[in-house]
């Protein structure tokens, strides 16, 4: 399990990335937790696409191991974050980062340290993405 996916820990979405979600895929979420969500992201496409949402309603201001513990309670904003905790084999990681902040800072330390030793591509060899997504 990447520990970058923990990112979402703060931070918002958009309507369009996690309406199918919300919409569709119900039974892994608490139904409060998708009908509050729902409230700001209408179903039809086109309507409310550009409203952002809270990754974390209850600390959204703060980085900490709480994403873990919405995973845990069935409150995954994006598809991705919920099937981390699924059934699955990360099912483990999210229980111990959740109750165990500090394995979840220790090992978030270390794969930073890691991803600062990748040496960057340049000049020809690589691009700044104007999106993610695709290729400029």
């Amino acid at each position: 399990m990447s520990n970058f996916s923990s990112g979402h820990t703060i931070g918002q979405a958009g309507c369009t990335i996690f309406r199918f979600h919300i919409y569709n895929e119900t039974n892994e979420l608490v139904t409060s937790f998708a009908q509050t969500r729902q409230s700001k992201c209408p179903r039809a496409s086109g309507v409310g696409d550009n409203n952002l949402t809270f990754f974390d309603l209850q600390m959204p201001a703060s980085f900490d191991n709480h994403y873990f513990n919405n995973l845990v309670d069935r409150k995954g904003l994006l598809h991705s974050d919920q099937q981390l905790f699924n059934g699955g084999s990360t099912d483990s990681i999210v229980c111990r980062y959740n109750t165990n902040p500090n394995s979840f800072f220790a090992d978030l330390t270390s794969t930073m340290t890691k991803m600062g030793d990748i040496n960057s591509l340049t000049g020809s060899k690589g691009e700044i993405r104007k999106n993610c997504r695709s290729v400029n």
